[in-house]
C-alpha cells in the first residue's frame, strides 16, 4: 500500500483497501471520564497495533500538578517490534516547543492551541508494516490526566520503501563558550572554527533516510547587568551568529549555514513572534532575548543521507557563547537505527529556575 499525498489536489481521489481507525482515551462506559489517569512513576501505553498501517494525527493535552511536567512526562513509539525505541523525547518538546512551556503556535507538522498552547497536535505521519506502540512514560511524582487522540489508516501491507519516523532530543545546561563577555567586537566575528567539533549538536543518524527539520530552543545565561558595569542600555545580548553546519554520509557533502537565525529563515536578530506552515519564531526572546524558540521543517526541502548524517548549530559565532540549548529533531529512515545515547535524568531535563 501507497501511503500517498493528502493535499488538497489529492482529496478526491478514491483509495481502496485503507480503513480509517482511531485509539482516543474515551471512556468506555459512556460517562465522561474521557482521559486516562497515569500514576505517578509508571510508564503507560496508550497505542498498540498489530499490521501494517500509518499514524496520520495525534492529539494529546495534560493535567498535572507537577511545574515541569512537560520536561519530566517522556513519550516513546516503537515501529514493527524493534527492541530500541525510534522515538524518545520530552512530551513537551515532541509537539514543537521546549523550556518546558506551551504557547499557542501553528506549523504544517505540529501545533498548539489554546488554551494557552496546552492542546498539542502530531501531523507527521508515521508508518508501520508489523507494529505499532506508544508509551507515555509519568516520571513526575503525582497522577497524571491524559486525553488523546490518535488517528491512523489501516493497510494490507505496506510499500517497502517508507522509512520510519524517529526523534532525537538533546540538552546541553551550558554549552562550553570561549570568554564571550571580554572578547572585543571585532575578535568575535574574526574567530574562525574550521572543524566544527564542538558545535551543539542536533542530530546523528545512521542508515539511509532524510531529516526533516528540527526546533532548537536556547536559554541565554549571559547577564548584561552583571558584565556590563556601565550599565549601557544599548547593549547587544544577541545569542545567535551561531551558524549551522550539516555533514552528510561520512563528510562527503558538507552544507554550510551563515547564523542561527538564518538556518530557521528569519533574520537580523529577530524580535517578533511569527509562525508558518514550515518556520517560525514561538519565543523571540524580546529585546534582550533571553528565551528563544525557533522551528525549521524540511518538509518542502528534505535532507537526504544515505550511510549517515550529522546537523550541528555553533553556540554564538565560533562557540563562543555558553547559553542553554535543547532540540528536537525529526527524521525519517529505513531501519535499524542507531541506538540513542541514555536520555538525560530528570534533574538535567528540566528548565532553569530563574532567579528573582
Amino acid at each position: 500500500m501507497n501511503i500517498g499525498p493528502n493535499s488538497l489536489a489529492n482529496l478526491a481521489r478514491i483509495r481502496k483497501n485503507v480503513k480509517r481507525k482511531r485509539i482516543s482515551s474515551y471512556d468506555k462506559t459512556g460517562a465522561n471520564v474521557d482521559f486516562h489517569l497515569i500514576e505517578a512513576k509508571t510508564k503507560h501505553e496508550i497505542f498498540n497495533i498489530s499490521g501494517a498501517g500509518c499514524i496520520k494525527h495525534i492529539w494529546m493535552t495534560l493535567a498535572s500538578r507537577d511545574r515541569d511536567y512537560l520536561r519530566k512526562i517522556i513519550l516513546r513509539m516503537w515501529w514493527d517490534n524493534e527492541e530500541n525505541p525510534s522515538v524518545e523525547c520530552p512530551i513537551g518538546d515532541f509537539f514543537g516547543m521546549g523550556h518546558g512551556k506551551t504557547k499557542n503556535f501553528w506549523s504544517l507538522p505540529l501545533a498548539m492551541a489554546p488554551q494557552d498552547g496546552k492542546s498539542f497536535n502530531c501531523f507527521f505521519p508515521m508508518p508501520f508494516s508489523d507494529n505499532a506502540r506508544i508509551e507515555v512514560d509519568n516520571e513526575t511524582d503525582d497522577q497524571l490526566i491524559c486525553y488523546f487522540y490518535i488517528d491512523y489508516e489501516e493497510y494490507l501491507e505496506l510499500d517497502d520503501n517508507y522509512g520510519r519516523f524517529h526523534v532525537f532530543w538533546n540538552r546541553v545546561k551550558e554549552c562550553p563558550g570561549d570568554n564571550y563577555e571580554t572578547a572585543r567586537r571585532i575578535q568575535k566575528h574574526h574567530k574562525k572554527n574550521p572543524t566544527h567539533e564542538n558545535d551543539y549538536l542536533i542530530l546523528e543518524a545512521e542508515g539511509e533516510g532524510h531529516y526533516v527539520g528540527c526546533h532548537i530552543d536556547i536559554h541565554n545565561l549571559f547577564d548584561t547587568k552583571k558584565h556590563d558595569k556601565k550599565k549601557l542600555v544599548a547593549r547587544i545580548n544577541w545569542p545567535g551568529e551561531g551558524d549551522d553546519y550539516i555533514e552528510i554520509d561520512d563528510a562527503e557533502i558538507k552544507m554550510y549555514g551563515t547564523g542561527t537565525e538564518d538556518y530557521f529563515c528569519t533574520a537580523w536578530c529577530p524580535t517578533q513572534y511569527y509562525a508558518s506552515p514550515y518556520f517560525g519564531i514561538i519565543l523571540s526572546g524580546k529585546r534582550q532575548w533571553r528565551y528563544m524558540s525557533y522551528y525549521r521543517y524540511h518538509i518542502e526541502d528534505p535532507i537526504y543521507f544515505h550511510k549517515n548524517i550529522k546537523v550541528k548549530i555553533e553556540h554564538g559565532h565560533a562557540n563562543q557563547r555558553s547559553d542553554d540549548y535543547s532540540s528536537t529533531a525529526y527524521w525519517y529512515q529505513l531501519e535499524p537505527h542507531k541506538k540513542f545515547t541514555p536520555l538525560l535524568p530528570i534533574d538535567e531535563r528540566i528548565p532553569r529556575v530563574e532567579p528573582k
